[in-house]
């Protein structure tokens, strides 16, 4: 049970949050102000936003839900995102720092045309969605624990309005200044949250637990399968997690607006490539921590499942052990952590989601406006995604899927088509619009037949069946493609596609 103190050190963060982004974020003047914050912050501000944007409560709470009732095995994702992000240093952002790009898309406008740059937009918009409607609604899930444990029946809707209502506050009026300014006081807390949970569990484990974790596979970080059929449907697999993980990495750090936007606004190209390498440092740093989390709170709960835990879903084992055993205090300040990473995902999309509206899909037709004009539109545009956001976060609320797994896997119908429409544009002179345009289109209709259909028996033969009902799956004995392959197959899906229709021209 919470005890007075720790709704108060909440209250405060939520209060302090308002304030200090709003005031962080200076007076806007332009949509360059509100969307780049004028090229002025330091690349170590926008590395850590990287960081911020991309840990929401997903990792917060999802990760140690993945250790508890696995491993560590996800730790091999993060050398794959080290790869994917040298790959976009080295490669990507040459083509994007060389001009005055105020979105990642305005290249394959200025690549292939305007129709290529509205398509690859909207496909960010309904991806950005409904990946990080799957966030909002993570974040309900330990504070409907709070409100349940001192005896309020709130339902999830009511805390994904109240979230949403606070976050747009600050970046509603602040901008894309206060949003990275907040995103490095949000990583902190939740950082130093993690942290303080380690040490309390570290000394309430009693003496030969670390040996039971290891007797358990709890602590093992490498898993090598060298099988066809262990790599195509383990996603947590040393081949699967570096080769699928770094492609992963390489679209939602190469190809993702909400991210490319925080690499244009560094002042320089090596600004902008010490930030994204720099951020999978801190990546790596930071999933370390949570899954350590997780493999302790599986020692202290003696391993129980999620029925002798009271719980509804592993999800929530996290929170419980805030909620239950953090002293006075300490667990406002991990509750106030877990607010930070959901708010800092949700303000940085926000504002991805006005900037690329207002460049990529309205673009000419608003050239006309003045300064003030557009910044009162791009306002608008914020206040508006605000209310779509929580209408498709409220979707997720039946969902008993992992949420980190569900949230990376919805990203994965469309990142493979981004990722192979930008690798067309910068890899092959003879591809033209129309032959992206297809290309783009063929990737995703052929991933959500891939997701929702292709399977492999234990022979490793292909079946297709669409009815993905787990119950249909565990009948016919089928394994899922794994996750992390996702983008993999719909980048080669769009290459394969926009070069064979590119040979018709000179």
């Amino acid at each position: 049970m919470l005890h007075t103190l720790d709704y108060v050190v909440i209250a405060v963060y939520l209060t302090g949050v308002v304030v200090f982004g709003i005031k962080s974020g200076g007076k806007q003047r332009s949509t360059k102000d509100y969307f780049m914050g004028s090229k002025e912050l330091p690349w170590w501000a926008i590395c850590f936003s990287i960081v911020a944007t991309e840990t929401s409560t997903l990792t917060v709470i999802g990760i140690p839900a993945i250790a508890y009732g696995g491993s560590m095995t996800f730790f091999q994702m993060t050398f794959g995102y080290l790869l994917g992000r040298i790959v976009v240093a080295a490669f990507f952002l040459p083509k994007y720092m060389s001009g005055e790009l105020q979105t990642a898309y305005s290249y394959l406008g200025e690549r292939f045309g305007r129709r290529m740059q509205r398509l690859s937009s909207v496909t960010f918009l309904a991806t950005r969605l409904l990946a990080d409607g799957v966030r909002l609604f993570a974040t309900a899930i330990p504070i409907r624990i709070i409100a349940t444990s001192a005896g309020f029946d709130l339902g999830y809707s009511v805390i994904i309005l109240g979230i949403g209502i606070v976050t747009a506050l600050y970046t509603y009026v602040g901008g894309f200044k206060a949003v990275v300014w907040m995103d490095v006081v949000q990583m902190a807390l939740y950082f130093i949250g993690a942290l303080t949970t380690i040490g309390l569990l570290l000394m309430a484990m009693p003496p030969g637990s670390f040996a039971e974790l290891v007797t358990a596979g709890k602590t093992q970080i490498f898993y090598s399968d060298f099988s066809f059929q262990t790599i195509a449907t383990q996603p947590y697999v040393l081949i699967t997690a570096v080769i699928g993980g770094g492609i992963f990495s390489m679209a939602s750090h190469g190809t993702d607006q909400l991210i490319v936007q925080r690499l244009l606004s560094c002042k320089t190209l090596k600004d902008s490539r010490k930030a994204i390498v720099g951020s999978a440092l801190f990546v790596m740093g930071q999933f370390a921590v949570f899954l350590a989390v997780g493999a302790l709170l599986w020692s202290f709960y003696d391993g129980a499942d999620v029925p002798g835990l009271g719980l509804s879903r592993l999800d929530e084992v996290f929170p419980k052990f805030i909620v239950e055993q953090l002293p006075i205090g300490v667990a406002g300040l991990v509750l106030a952590g877990i607010l930070a990473a959901a708010m800092s995902t949700l303000s940085s999309s926000l504002n991805a989601l006005a900037s690329s509206t207002m460049t990529d899909v309205l673009g000419s037709r608003i050239a006309h406006l003045s300064p003030e004009s557009a910044l009162k539109l791009s306002r608008a545009l914020t206040l508006g995604w605000t209310v779509v956001f929580i209408g498709f976060a409220t979707l997720f609320t039946n969902m008993q899927n992992p949420v980190v797994e569900l949230g990376l896997s919805i990203a994965s119908f469309t990142y493979g088509a981004l990722l192979g429409a930008f690798l067309l544009g910068m890899m092959m002179a003879r591809v033209q619009e129309n032959d992206a345009l297809i290309a783009f289109s063929c990737s995703i209709i052929a991933m959500i037949a891939i997701i929702f259909g292709v399977w492999t028996t234990a022979a490793g033969d292909w079946v297709f069946v669409f009815y993905p009902e787990a119950a249909v799956k565990t009948s016919l004995g089928l394994s899922p493609i794994a996750w992390p392959w996702y983008t993999t197959l719909g980048a080669l899906i769009s290459l394969l596609t926009g070069s064979l229709l590119s040979v018709r021209h000179r």
